[in-house]
């Protein structure tokens, strides 16, 4: 089906629009009013502009309060109509958006308003123009799409269709099961839309938090399958408002919007069992290795080190060390000279038990491929450039072939047997992004969005995960003062956390993050865990939580640059990651560490 967006969807002038739209590899566009009115070209030129890129005009919008009106303010609404047609074959739009009316002159009338729609359709079609009524979530009387359906019906005008909007009919919880009564050739336009799950004013919602497929808790999929059963083959149009997209690069924008169509044509498919446009998905098995990228291998590797992890290996042609313990493997390699910080998490690799199909998804889904540079006889690995910047490795799951780069050396056993999960942190108008790109390339399922008070701030934060939990995935956006970037972090799992705890308390140097007393009086609040287990997690630093499945415990590095180290020890299959503990951590990491001796060089 054609692929269309509305202007407002992306930021910029119109022009800059039209051509991120064209370059994203749209069909079409919806010309939103403000953005015409605001453009120094005519009408004619901006025509020329779109047909110049490849875009076709779908819709303009919006023609507001005009049916149900007493009859003293018909003329008044058939002259603003008159006009905008005029203005719409200069612009070359064959189709205008008429929204049901919001004021509260508006009468209750379904016949008055079928009545004096059919004599605007009447004026529609002598300028070669259809009108798509759409039923807004707070219209005064029309709301839902079957009222509007009725009124569009009793008009009985070839130009005059209903306009489905995603966000208008989920947002009030409408059952789009009815949708297929509705004939397949008076649906005129669908517009598309997700939404976080909020308990706001449906205005209010609409106008900031709308988001792009697949971002959002809406079932999109359950909605347009039977909008097609019916027949339908205009085209698919995103209509998002949203404060941070217009404030957003433009290009990358679009690009987003554009992989939320893909994704969401897939999810179509698989509701109505028919072929999906994608390469079918491979789920990851686990993570092959994290790199981090330093200024200062000493003190990062004394801290690995102090960990339990040992230099088990150096790449063969680059300077990259490997670094291991049990199943956990962590990269080390030399700080790009423009970064801004001497430490930073640059790459992850997953396993997947089939690299090239999850590499060709992921250029599916339009994320760029990234070019390295590769020794004859190296191994090949497959990456991309996830939204946040990191890269992107996919791995063979079946046999780590990457390692053979490495003069790799059995690694060590400990209590740390892998990568628990990753914390990845994103700039503010990326976080939606990344959500969509992990829930579409790596198949991860999303968990609610939580915040956390950060002393400076406040932390947004978002976990995602396979079905098995052994890729896990924390995405987090940082709303803080400049002077604390936003940090990233490596979970590692553990199977003897308190052993491990006991140990690292030992050492003569301070490489724990140091956890406030109150914490551990409130706990004692939050959970009866017997005197010996509090007095236990009190003098080890350990902080814990409980879910309906389990148990967790967990404690955090000092941070080195951008990134902390967490150990985590999961019991009886806790699914969470010790988020009501989040605030705690937040602000001991604000706090300044009493100096002490850098970590030590201990290296295999």
């Amino acid at each position: 089906m054609r692929k269309s967006i509305a202007t407002v969807c992306v930021g910029g002038s119109l022009t800059e629009k039209l051509e991120a739209v064209a370059r994203a590899g749209f069909d079409g566009v919806e010309i939103f009013e403000n953005d015409l009115l605001g453009c120094p070209l005519p009408p004619e030129r901006v025509r020329e502009r779109a047909d110049s890129l490849g875009l076709r005009i779908e819709l303009y919008q919006p023609f507001r309060d005009f049916e149900a009106v007493a009859p003293d303010r018909l003329a008044d609404n058939l002259r603003r109509a008159e006009h905008k047609f005029r203005m719409m074959e200069r612009l070359g739009a064959g189709m205008m958006l008429v929204c049901s009316n919001v004021s509260p002159l508006a009468v209750d009338d379904d016949a008055l308003a079928a009545e004096q729609l059919r004599l605007l359709a009447e004026r529609a079609a002598d300028h070669g123009i259809r009108l798509a009524y759409e039923p807004l979530a707070w219209g005064r009387h029309v709301d839902t799409y079957a009222r509007a359906w009725r009124i569009v019906r009793m008009a009985g005008h070839p130009n005059l269709g209903i306009c489905l909007d995603s966000f208008h009919i989920l947002s009030r919880g409408s059952d789009p099961a009815g949708i297929e009564a509705i004939p397949g050739d008076k649906i005129f336009f669908v517009q598309l839309a997700d939404a976080p799950l909020l308990a706001m004013d449906v205005l209010h919602w609409s106008r900031h938090y709308r988001c792009f497929p697949g971002q959002g808790g809406f079932d999109l999929a359950g909605l347009l399958a039977p909008v097609l059963r019916t027949g339908y083959a205009g085209p698919l149009s995103l209509e998002v408002f949203n404060d941070s997209l217009r404030q957003a690069d433009t290009g990358r924008t679009a690009v987003d919007a554009m992989r939320s169509l893909i994704a969401l044509e897939e999810s179509v498919a698989q509701v109505l069992g028919t072929a999906s446009p994608l390469p079918r998905p491979v789920r990851p098995d686990g993570f092959a290795f994290a790199e981090l990228a330093t200024r200062d291998h000493k003190r990062l590797g004394g801290l690995l080190g102090a960990l339990g992890f040992a230099r088990t290996g150096q790449h063969e042609t680059k300077p990259v060390e490997l670094w291991e313990q049990g199943r956990a493997r962590i990269l080390l390699s030399r700080v790009h000279p423009d970064s801004p910080t001497d430490t930073s998490l640059v790459a992850i690799g997953v396993e997947s038990p089939d690299p090239a199909l999850s590499a060709e998804r992921a250029r599916a889904l339009l994320s760029p491929a990234l070019s390295r540079h590769r020794a004859p006889g190296s191994a090949r690995l497959d990456a991309v450039a996830t939204p946040d910047g990191t890269e992107l490795f996919f791995c063979d799951s079946g046999h780590p072939h990457w390692r053979e780069d490495f003069d790799a050396v059995t690694p060590p056993e400990g209590h740390i047997g892998g990568i628990d999960h990753v914390a990845l942190s994103h700039p503010w108008d990326r976080f939606d992004e990344a959500a969509l790109f992990y829930r579409s390339v790596l198949g991860l399922r999303p968990y609610e969005s939580v915040e956390a008070a950060d002393p400076y701030g406040l932390l947004r934060s978002r976990a995602m995960s396979n079905a098995d939990g052994t890729v896990r995935l924390t995405l987090t956006l940082a709303r803080v003062g400049p002077q604390y970037p936003a940090e990233q972090h490596i979970a590692l799992a553990d199977a003897d956390i308190v052993a491990t705890a006991r140990r690292l308390r030992a050492l003569p140097e301070n490489v724990l993050l140091p956890v406030p007393g109150n914490y551990y009086d409130d706990l004692r609040a939050r959970f009866d865990l017997g005197e010996e287990r509090h007095r236990e997690l009190r003098e080890l630093g350990l902080m814990y939580d409980r879910d309906e499945d389990g148990e967790f415990l967990h404690l955090c590095t000092v941070t080195v640059g951008r990134v902390f180290f967490e150990i985590v020890q999961r019991i009886c299959g806790y699914r969470g990651f010790g988020t009501a503990n989040t605030p705690v951590r937040l602000a001991a990491q604000h706090t300044p560490a009493p100096v002490s001796p850098a970590a030590p060089d201990v290296r295999g």
